[in-house]
């Protein structure tokens, strides 16, 4: 007697993995933090070059805010305390926040 029973390999299923929320870290314009100290940070902080740090501190003035980096939650976060708590420190109201990228 012949055994007919074929076997076909179970199919394994990966669970989809949703990727991490990004975050937007946006600065925001106020009228006393001095634009050199906003370069100063976006250059310590978000290791910017002077010209690109420029740009953003103008974009920030002249629109109000400016996203500088879209990064995932905690990085972006923690970054934008950095920055906050370095303005804080030398005494200006320099704000940075963040929020889900759409």
């Amino acid at each position: 007697m012949s055994d007919d029973t074929t076997t076909t390999p179970k199919t394994v299923t990966k669970p989809k993995l949703d990727r991490p929320k990004l975050y937007k870290i946006i600065l925001l314009n106020d009228d006393y933090t001095p634009r050199d100290f906003v370069i100063m940070v976006l250059k310590i902080v978000f290791r910017m070059s002077e010209e690109t740090g420029y740009r953003m501190m103008l974009t920030a003035h002249k629109m109000g805010s400016c996203v500088l980096l879209v990064c995932a939650r905690d990085i972006a976060e923690t970054k934008a305390k950095e920055a906050t708590d370095l303005a804080k420190e030398a005494g200006f109201p320099m704000m940075l926040t963040t929020e889900p990228e759409d």
